[in-house]
């Protein structure tokens, strides 16, 4: 294997605060476009087939080209222009949205297709996101990063607050095609942002010393050698597709939980307070700019984002799991923000397309696992255990947790915070993980 190599870089030209928020506002603006689409075909999958599987599905169609093409994406990014990349996508998810406008408007709109669009769309984010994130390292100043981060989180977190409750509206006003014909306009925005912008391209590294161009394979494999040698940051990576597991194995089964005991209406309610816990969490990020000490402020946030899932999984209360939703929420951007800002200040900016797409591939491994299996684990396991003639029916936890439809669903909440609080401590026994700040030097300046 050949030695692996960088040394920090000075950007091309000075850096951008101004570019990276044009860059940012027209992304928002198309997030939340996509928002209401998502909102509103998720009530029209519903409304054709009265079924929660086909939810599960996309969510799974959503994540597995995110983790598949994530190497081959990042050494392309990093090879490539990554304006045009960014544009490319943003330009490619916009057809598959006109695509979907169109069979609707001819009225031969079928759930297969949206399995298809949801799909091809992932393919296009893969691509979309190392570009994005390796970009805002050539547009922020190191110290400002962290800001970055929470901008970003930001939009994300008012995707989640606004999409929900303007789709609700617009679906009764202008119906599934007008929704989709806005989010298709609000992609005008991204790319047009995009143009308005130039991005600094960091001197390419190449994989191989010595070799001008590498294999495209040699490219793929190179973000996982690079983080290979650096212990710390895989560490930190194997923790993080631990978080993400263990979070989304329970957080996707939020709807069941609270529709076992209460109605759609209740589920907005806790939605829309859960997601206000992430702007605030973001809009802090961003005004504080997160912990010195990056480390210990990831794992401290992802221990009160555990403590969040308890309380969500401990007694069939909207208030308890919405304000439990809002802890969890709330502590996310402040673990995730500063985690980026790490990588992004420790690996040289002429390989953070490649090393990113790993970064995103290894963190979100777990994923479609947790959400192949949280359905039938609480369908088949443990709902069954905490029913009211099960085998955990008579025991102290039954008394805590209670009996009947959502408990066993509960349990799974439980069971996955305090198995998130057991990995939080044996992240920070690793040495390598603890120490990273001071063993691995900035590659940036």
């Amino acid at each position: 294997m050949a030695e692996i190599t960088a040394v920090p870089q000075p950007a091309a030209e000075p850096k951008g605060i101004r570019s990276f928020l044009i860059i940012w506002l027209g992304e928002l603006i198309s997030i939340v476009g996509s928002g209401l689409t998502a909102f509103a075909l998720g009530v029209w999958i519903y409304q054709q087939t009265g079924q929660a599987t086909p939810f599960a599905l996309v969510a799974f169609l959503n994540a597995v080209p995110q983790v598949l093409l994530s190497p081959v994406a990042g050494a392309l990014v990093d090879r490539w222009d990554r304006r045009k990349v960014m544009i490319l996508a943003d330009t490619g998810s916009a057809l598959l949205t006109a695509g979907v406008a169109g069979l609707l408007f001819i009225g031969n709109l079928q759930i297969w297709q949206i399995y298809l669009m949801a799909l091809l769309s992932a393919v296009f984010g893969a691509f979309q996101e190392p570009a994005y994130t390796a970009s805002i390292t050539m547009l922020v100043p190191k110290k400002e990063l962290a800001r970055a981060s929470g901008l970003v989180q930001a939009g994300q977190s008012l995707q989640s607050l606004v999409s929900p409750a303007l789709a609700g509206v617009l679906f009764v006003i202008v119906g599934l095609r007008g929704i989709i014909l806005i989010d298709f306009m609000t992609f005008f925005f991204a790319v047009g942002a995009l143009l308005l912008v130039r991005i600094p391209q960091p001197e390419a590294v190449p994989s191989q010393p010595g070799v001008a161009q590498a294999s495209l394979w040699r490219d793929a494999v190179f973000g996982f050698q690079y983080l290979r040698a650096r212990a710390g940051l895989l560490g930190l990576l194997i923790f993080f597709a631990l978080v993400n597991f263990l979070l989304n194995l329970s957080t996707v089964l939020s709807g069941p939980l609270i529709l076992s005991f209460s109605t759609a209406a209740s589920l907005g309610i806790a939605q829309t307070i859960a997601g206000a816990g992430m702007l605030a969490g973001s809009v802090l990020l961003s005004a504080w700019g997160g912990p010195r000490q990056r480390v210990r402020g990831i794992i401290t946030f992802i221990m009160l984002a555990a403590c969040g899932l308890l309380l969500m999984g401990l007694q069939p209360s909207i208030w308890l799991i919405a304000a439990g939703g809002f802890i969890m929420l709330f502590a996310i951007p402040l673990a995730s923000g500063p985690s980026q800002a790490l990588f992004q200040s420790k690996v040289a900016p002429g390989v953070q397309g490649r090393v990113f797409a790993i970064r995103g591939m290894i963190s979100r491994s777990m994923m479609p696992l947790a959400f192949l299996i949280a359905g039938p684990l609480s369908d088949r396991v443990f709902e069954p255990m905490l029913g009211t003639q099960g085998r955990l029916a008579n025991t102290p936890l039954a008394a805590l947790l209670g009996t009947g439809p959502g408990r066993g669903t509960g349990l799974i909440f439980i069971t996955s915070a305090v198995l998130l609080l057991a990995a939080c401590l044996l992240a920070y026994a690793n040495p390598r993980i603890r120490y990273l700040e001071i063993e691995l030097p900035d590659q940036i300046e």
